[in-house]
């Protein structure tokens, strides 16, 4: 019974570090550098931003005389928070969600200008890039909530008196959120925004009755970002760290109200002078 126990022990064991060297999340610690096309396909690499070591603790000093920007920008997502109404007798608190939206979840090729400030901080404005996802996730009770992973147009800036980014650097800003469906989308009866019918489809008779015209919004959100810079490579000009994002979640073209989406992860960033 002893040796029984033993090997039943060894047999688990060799299970969870088989199951471990499997799994997505421990694959994503990995470098995708110098790895080919057919080795990266559907494994979900491609989806992880490249990180520095935790050892890396440089500054990177900068000149008010001279133009910066930051380039190949990845934003990972790895937590995903619903918040859910309060009542009488509870406060409102974020419930966590579980990705559907495994391989295509990441912000990369993101790109943007650093701007001094005259009281010596430094503005980073988002220019372009791969800067928006749709992603689903699903809360505890089977709840999917849709929404578009975004930092477009980010507008973000770090405390005054800045001489050099660290690792105690933060950029704080806000961005907007376009609609999650276009405006050419079509509902299950036919109607859209920019295209389709004006009501419902066979209800000829019902067409000035407000419940089957075609009240579709393509409204835009606003969110708020802050970038907590962890890691820096003085030589490289490489910065890493983490983020926490809050933005509104999907509407359906105006048939529902948005819900607050709480989002944290990891980036990735390089700071380089401006290319004239």
């Amino acid at each position: 019974m002893k040796y029984r126990a033993l090997i039943c022990a060894f047999l688990a064991l060799c299970l969870g570090v088989f199951t471990a060297s499997c799994s997505p999340d421990v694959a994503s610690l990995e470098s995708i550098e110098g790895l080919t096309y057919d080795q990266i396909k559907n494994t979900g690499l491609a989806n992880n931003c490249p990180q520095l070591s935790e050892m890396t603790r440089g500054a990177i000093p900068v000149d008010p005389d001279q133009s910066y920007e930051i380039v190949d920008i990845c934003v990972q997502p790895t937590n995903f928070f619903v918040k859910e109404e309060g009542t009488k007798r509870k406060e409102a608190e974020y419930l966590p969600g579980k990705l559907l939206t495994r391989y295509t979840s990441s912000l990369v090729q993101v790109r943007g200008d650093l701007v001094f400030q005259e009281d010596g901080s430094l503005k980073f404005l988002e220019k372009d890039g791969i800067d928006f996802q749709p992603i689903t996730i699903q809360l505890p009770g089977g709840e999917q909530v849709p929404f578009l992973f975004t930092i477009k147009k980010l507008v973000a800036t770090t405390e005054p008196g800045l001489e050099s980014i660290n690792a105690s650097t933060d950029f704080v800003g806000d961005f907007y959120v376009p609609s999650y469906r276009g405006a050419v989308f079509l509902d299950p009866k036919g109607r859209g925004l920019a295209s389709g019918y004006d009501n419902s489809v066979a209800l000829p008779s019902q067409a000035d009755s407000q419940e089957f015209a075609n009240v579709k919004s393509a409204d835009v959100g606003e969110g708020t970002i802050e970038l907590r810079i962890a890691q820096v490579d003085s030589e490289s000009g490489e910065i890493a760290g983490t983020f926490i994002s809050e933005q509104p979640s999907d509407t359906d073209l105006g048939a529902d109200e948005p819900e607050e989406v709480k989002v944290q992860g990891i980036f990735y960033g390089r700071i380089q002078p401006k290319q004239a």
